[in-house]
């Protein structure tokens, strides 16, 4: 073996890498050196480490944390939702009751983890534990640094982590792709007590809502900063505080030109007690939502039969007055602030010239205080204001009740496993991202690509499709997907605590990254503006064992198939946006162009060829993903057998394609990374044994390069 020595972790971490912002998520880093020969006859050296990361409880602690403040912030919402029918009534003490029984296991959960010592990563052997659920497995950082003779040096990372899924939950019924899938269909065909709403109304409920907790305040607060500008009479400041006070207005007057609002508020009053009405009211969404709400059960069920009838019918248009009286409110605010920075500027103005929109608001005299002329016009608008948001909130917790209702208690469990499985994704993701952001931090091409295109994340899974690992495929699929909801924004640290900040809620989550002011000065000022940079997840799997020979004969292995498939016209999507969008400079040269093509293509066959364990597919995925500046992982189950034979015939295989490892050493170089190398004290960690869970009879299943040397597999708790 070419292995020349171990080094301890801070011998392997260089000068360039051993930034406090990097050494705040990586810990106990293990670290190899190797020499190999090239085809010239020289000598190439390389450094192989490995790292822990803090981010594995940290992520998962502070997304616990929001769902806790989102799940509260929700069962007080159906609380207010004010007084309804005894069938409604009935309807949110149950969903009530279900849900402070679930934020009790939220907040169970975090309570353990703020026990948490020691070891920042969870062995494959606690991958059942229930207070580590959310925790990811076995994740690390693996980095390959080459040094050649006659070449640049090189660094290559590969994230490893064990497959985002539930397990302490188990696969008895599938994972979250299936079940998603058949509670929607159950729930669309079972809802005889509730209303259906689709699942992009329901989105589009908590989306209000939020945009409802997220400007109001705003709003109040630059209200109040309008009537300070007054109070101290001051033009310019009065200019400014009105700007931004226009500008959140307008969004908030925005966020409820939706049907979904009008029709969830006809269908409360309907569920209002002693509600009649002449004609059966159907909430209607509209022409483009086409028929995802509608009344799945006989309007005569919802009404109460001993009601007192009101007087008043309802009227369709009052939501539509209600909240134009916002903006109403908004324009003689605006119309006030003109007169009075007018009389300020131009004494000999008459009295006639007023402006037409304020002569429609009631005013004072202008001669007064400023502060005295606007405060009436402020507090009317901070009323509207509150008659809107009152309106709104309730007609969308009502949208949220019958999203609950019509699947308790199967959706709650379902949001569990679907938080469980992000959780574990998204702690990957913000290793990956940190760690290719400090790489790339020199790099102007890189950093244009983030900022324009987005970041490309791909993952290569090597999970079987039969039995258990099916449904594990299905959860990994289902989390990885949901990445998509993740943006980025990098600010400039404050203090020496670099760890990223998450605020957000479940459709949408923003991931903030510090870092130190003199790094943070290289960023192009796009970023440092503040601008959110988007991900791309692509997940490509092929199962490699001797449990996937058994799907491939005997079994089913279209899911693999559909995931391929799926994904790969997510990867177009990206290289069509990447071409289109970075600037003629930024792009490869013309070479590499075609290249990427020709191997889009290559993949595309691959894909479409179906061929038993076809590894091509993860060695194309992954290339593509290098020459597209992306983020790697590699996933198993338990990221400790199969992926360490993933990554290290990954790393010899760059050797020998980059960086000309001599022929003949290419097996020899692969054997000892595996018998020596990081990968096998891996395995250690885990499992307290060197070997790889692996029998002869299993690796005669597994693709030629993909078996690990004599003496290094047998026998070992996994």
């Amino acid at each position: 073996c070419a292995l020349v020595r171990e080094c301890t972790a801070t011998e392997g971490i260089s000068g360039k890498d051993n930034l406090p912002s990097l050494n705040a998520v990586l810990k106990n880093s293990i670290c190899k050196l190797y020499r190999f020969p090239t085809s010239d006859n020289k000598w190439m050296r390389i450094r192989e480490q490995m790292s822990e990361t803090t981010l594995s409880f940290h992520v998962p602690k502070e997304l616990i944390n929001l769902h806790i403040k989102e799940d509260m912030r929700r069962n007080q919402e159906l609380k207010d939702l004010g007084e309804l029918a005894p069938h409604w009534d009935n309807m949110r003490k149950s969903v009530i009751a279900h849900c402070d029984q679930m934020l009790g296991v939220y907040q169970d959960t975090l309570a353990e983890l703020g026990k948490h010592t020691g070891s920042s990563f969870k062995s494959s052997c606690s991958k059942g534990e229930k207070t580590l659920e959310f925790i990811p497995i076995n994740l690390h950082l693996q980095r390959m640094h080459v040094h050649s003779p006659r070449l640049k040096d090189a660094l290559y990372d590969v994230i490893t982590v064990g497959a985002p899924a539930a397990h302490f939950q188990g696969f008895k019924n599938g994972g979250l792709r299936k079940l998603l899938s058949k509670f929607e269909a159950e729930r669309r065909n079972t809802g005889y007590q509730c209303i259906y709403y689709s699942p992009e109304n329901t989105a589009k409920a908590k989306e209000v809502l939020s945009n409802i907790n997220h400007l109001q305040p705003l709003i109040s607060s630059h209200a109040d900063l309008l009537l300070n500008s007054a109070s101290q009479h001051s033009p310019d400041s009065l200019k400014n505080s009105l700007k931004m006070l226009s500008e959140k207005t307008e969004l908030f007057v925005h966020a409820f030109k939706d049907q979904l609002v009008r029709s969830a508020l006809l269908a409360l009053y309907t569920a209002r007690p002693g509600c009649v009405l002449k004609k059966p009211a159907v909430p209607r969404n509209s022409a483009e939502e086409g028929d995802d709400l509608q009344h799945q059960d006989h309007p005569s069920q919802i009404k109460r039969q001993d009601s007192i009838p009101h007087h008043s019918e309802y009227d369709d248009e009052e939501w539509d007055r209600v909240w134009a009286n916002v903006g109403k409110s908004l324009n003689c605010v605006i119309a006030m602030v003109d007169r009075l920075l007018e009389k300020d500027n131009i004494s000999s103005i008459k009295e006639g010239e007023s402006d037409t929109s304020a002569a429609d608001c009631k005013v004072l005299h202008t001669g007064g205080d400023w502060y005295e002329q606007l405060y009436p016009l402020v507090i009317t608008l901070k009323d509207c204001m509150g008659e809107v948001v009152t309106r709104a909130k309730q007609s969308m917790a009502f949208v949220l009740l019958q999203e609950l209702a019509c699947g308790l208690p199967q959706c709650l469990m379902l949001t569990l496993r679907r938080d469980i499985v992000f959780s574990q994704a998204l702690a990957g993701l913000v290793c990956g991202f940190i760690i290719k952001l400090h790489t790339g931090l020199h790099d102007q091409g890189f950093l244009q690509q983030l900022h324009t295109v987005g970041l490309l994340v791909q993952y290569e899974g090597l999970l079987s499709t039969y039995s258990e690992e099916a449904g594990m495929l299905e959860d990994m699929a289902v989390g990885i997907s949901d990445l998509q909801k993740v943006m980025f924004k990098v600010i400039e640290a404050k203090s020496e605590d670099f760890l990223p900040v998450i605020t957000g809620r479940r459709e949408h989550y923003i991931i903030e990254v510090q870092l130190p002011a003199k790094m943070f000065e290289l960023l192009p000022q796009e970023i440092k503006g503040g601008k959110l940079l988007r991900m791309y997840p692509v997940l490509f799997n092929v199962g490699i064992n001797e449990q996937q020979t058994l799907a491939e004969r005997f079994g089913d292995t279209t899911l693999q198939e559909n995931i391929n498939q799926e994904n790969l016209e997510l990867l177009k999507e990206y290289y069509k946006l990447f071409t289109e969008k970075m600037p003629p400079d930024c792009l490869p040269h013309f070479q590499e162009q075609n290249d990427l093509k020709g191997l889009l293509e290559t993949l595309h066959q691959n894909i479409q060829a179906k061929k038993r364990k076809n590894v091509e597919i993860m060695w194309l995925a992954a290339t593509i993903c290098r020459k597209l500046n992306g983020v790697r992982f590699t996933c198993c189950k338990s990221a400790k057998d199969r992926t360490s034979m993933s990554v290290t015939l990954e790393q010899c295989s760059i050797l020998r394609d980059e960086h000309q490892l001599h022929k003949d050493f290419f097996i020899r170089a692969l054997d000892c990374m595996r018998r020596e190398g990081c990968r096998i004290e891996n395995v250690l960690k885990n499992v307290k044994c060197r070997k790889y869970a692996f029998n002869m009879i299993q690796l005669m299943a597994f693709p030629k390069y993909y078996r690990p040397p004599e003496g290094t597999y047998g026998k070992a708790d996994t």
